[in-house]
């Protein structure tokens, strides 16, 4: 089995990962988007998470991996899976029936400082210090420049909308922490991913039949039916796949600075292929995450530093 070693730093293996996971990640709002309008929320976590499980659980064997069978294993799976997954996924759908993408964005990029919050509680060895505070703060204020003053129009209205966004953010940030322990289990990261979406399933389908009752829906269009399919397969399992492997080498606290990172990759995405115009607020905005980014990794401010 093969072994990682736990930093605080990120090397260039580990932020590549993050910025491939940032543009993965970046259409998931995309997908949710469009999916969400055809789709009740539980029936669409429920097609995310089984489909992406399907697809990893016939990785598995072509890697030359197995599943585990303990019970301690599978528990774990079960807890990942529920804090990361059912209870974050549900949450945030549901919140995006009734508040822009926009604004849900901004709320999502929060989730930075709730890790490095509970991190410090909760870990020995990612500890909250003055640059990571710095570079979250700065990061924060980054995404809201990005994603423009617009966006945050709806902020005081729907609020339980925007409660249900941030409350998925708060689960992000302790399965962040809880997922530090598949690495002591020596488990591999693309085992933990199959384990964790495969768990989830097993526990929305009930939830879904009970509260969708998705037999009396109309069959959704071509759109919809697409934009679940990229859900499940990019932003799900290949995405998770790269979530677990970070998470193993760099922590909790680093692998949250995706979401930074997100809003980043889809303004550089529409520009390029949709022909979309760069304005100075996105230069700036990128400026501040870039900031951030570096004060959080601190390597760039120990050099300079007399």
């Amino acid at each position: 089995m093969e072994e990682y070693d736990v930093s605080n730093t990120m090397g260039l293996q580990e932020w590549s990962l993050v910025l491939a996971l940032s543009v993965i990640w970046g259409g998931t709002f995309f997908f949710v988007g469009v999916a969400v309008k055809s789709l009740p929320p539980l029936t669409m976590v429920f097609l995310r998470v089984a489909l992406a499980a399907v697809v990893l659980n016939l990785v598995v064997p072509a890697v030359g991996l197995r599943m585990p069978t303990d019970r301690k294993t599978w528990s774990a799976f079960f807890c990942m899976g529920v804090l990361n997954n059912v209870v974050p996924f549900s949450l945030t759908f549901w919140g995006q029936t009734h508040i822009a993408s926009g604004l849900a964005s901004i709320l999502n990029a929060t989730t930075p400082v709730f890790t490095v919050i509970v991190a410090h509680f909760l870990t020995r060895d990612e500890k909250l210090t003055t640059n990571r505070l710095i570079g979250v703060l700065v990061g924060l204020t980054g995404v809201s420049v990005i994603i423009g003053p617009e966006a945050l129009q709806g902020l005081g209205t729907n609020i339980f909308a925007q409660m249900a966004v941030l409350g998925a953010t708060v689960c992000y940030s302790f399965a962040g922490i809880y997922g530090r322990r598949f690495q002591r289990l020596g488990v591999h990261p693309v085992v933990t991913a199959t384990g964790m979406l495969s768990a989830s399933a097993i526990v929305m389908l009930p939830l879904a039949l009970a509260v969708d009752h998705p037999w009396g829906l109309p069959i959704p269009a071509a759109p919809v039916l697409w934009a679940v399919f990229g859900l499940a397969t990019l932003s799900t399992a290949l995405g998770y796949i790269i979530y677990c492997r970070v998470l193993a080498t760099a922590g909790a606290t680093n692998i949250m600075l995706v979401t930074f990172l997100i809003p980043v990759s889809a303004i550089i995405l529409g520009t390029v292929f949709l022909g979309e115009q760069l304005a100075w607020r996105h230069f700036s905005g990128m400026g501040l995450i870039g900031a951030g980014l570096a004060a959080i990794d601190g390597r760039l401010l120990a050099r300079i530093r007399p």
